[in-house]
């Protein structure tokens, strides 16, 4: 079904580039393809050598047109095809891959609003490494590309004279667990939200809230259903309503700081801890030394609880993010993760050449066996372990 859903969504917006002349140096007006080829290799150093492989390749067609009277439409189409392999040392290599859409949404618009329609990214809030309001997307920091799944649905922006924004959307037939997500949504339910962000200070201040019907057939104790069912058969639990809600502001006083909360709750007596709780507080500050080195620091905390703002249980991680560029093509990063609870550290240091279409990207990794921070993309590595990993990049 995925297949078949990008090729219906992809095939047709090429159609509008196959009458273009060999000759032409650009595409026709209104019209632009451009995307990313991208092949990455990993191996760890504290295991067996297991070296993997993988491909990713997102084509990415837009369309664009003025309607007049300062209205503009434009669409996005693109895809995302991608496989892999693993090289085993007492087996033979395992493949993966999929073809799925990644973007496809249409736009109309103004110097002061949108209305967006289709799968999109959607995506807000102001923490960096630890992110509660991570609700439509699954943004690594790590990741050079930063490369996320879409949500389908409608998004209305409204932004006025004083730089204040209104948000309203609505989703439909999403069926992937998101972020921090505990439980994927109802893919069968329609899910809804908003969210308002206005200027405060040197900074801005923001409140979101999101409903939607949660499918925690996962997420249960195994009950006895009180009709016999046959062997070998689930017990069906419906989805349950979730709240949402969510503050975040962000402010320059010399050094930037910002805090970014969530408070989720399933209505539910099926599970004993109904609420999930998390904040993140984080501080950055560039220092004048050399080419100027930039650092960023974010503590999270994440909890589950029977009451709202109850006694839980739950993890809390503390995050540093170091940036020095070496010159105009190179940089070097280097993130670290300390886990509180179990008192274990992640390291990633990287380094980054960029050229106006290449980048090459060299990541060094030293971390717990069990990794609890991020899971990774389909077809990557989720860093566990000590290893290296290389990735090329070419923007077209």
């Amino acid at each position: 079904m995925k297949l078949r859903a990008a090729l219906i969504l992809f095939f047709p917006a090429l159609q509008f580039l196959l009458p273009l002349p060999s000759s032409a140096q650009s595409p026709a007006p209104g019209f632009h393809l451009s995307g990313i080829v991208s092949v990455w290799s990993t191996g760890r150093f504290d295991a067996r050598f297991e070296p993997f492989f993988s491909l990713r390749f997102i084509p990415e067609v837009k369309f664009s047109l003025s309607a007049g009277r300062g209205v503009t439409v434009d669409a996005e189409v693109s895809a995302n095809a991608y496989g892999s392999v693993a090289f085993l040392s007492d087996g033979p290599a395992t493949t993966s891959g999929d073809l799925k859409p990644y973007r496809g949404w249409l736009r109309l618009s103004t110097s002061r609003f949108e209305a967006r329609v289709g799968l999109q990214k959607l995506s807000f809030g102001s923490a960096t490494l630890f992110r509660p309001l991570m609700w439509f997307d699954s943004l690594d920091p790590r990741d050079p590309l930063q490369i996320t799944d879409g949500v389908t649905g409608l998004l209305l922006r409204y932004y006025t004279k004083g730089n204040a924004s209104f948000w309203a959307w609505g989703l439909y037939a999403n069926d992937e667990r998101r972020g921090w997500d505990l439980a994927p949504p109802d893919e069968k339910t329609p899910e809804f939200g908003g969210r308002v962000q206005i200027p405060l200070f040197k900074g801005e201040i923001a409140a979101t809230y999101h409903r939607r019907k949660a499918a925690i057939d996962g997420l249960t104790p195994v009950m006895p259903p009180v009709i016999p069912l046959p062997p070998g058969s689930p017990l069906p639990i419906a989805p349950v309503p979730e709240d949402r809600f969510g503050f975040d502001g962000k402010w320059d006083v010399g050094v930037g700081v910002w805090f970014e909360g969530t408070l989720i709750h399933q209505k539910t007596m099926l599970l004993p801890l109904p609420y999930q709780r998390a904040l993140t507080l984080g501080l950055d500050y560039t220092f004048g030394l050399g080419n100027g080195l930039n650092a960023l620091a974010e503590h999270f905390w994440l909890e589950l609880s029977s009451r709202a703002f109850g006694p839980g249980d739950g993890l809390s991680f503390s995050g540093l993010l170091l940036r020095y560029p070496l010159g105009l093509l190179d940089e070097v990063t280097g993130i670290f993760y300390y886990d509180w609870k179990n008192r274990n550290l992640y390291r990633f240091v990287g380094w980054k050449r960029t050229y106006d279409s290449l980048s090459l990207n060299l990541m060094f990794f030293w971390n717990p066996q069990e990794f609890l921070v991020f899971q990774g993309q389909p077809g990557s590595s989720s860093f566990a372990g000590t290893g290296l990993q290389l990735l090329l990049a070419f923007h077209f």
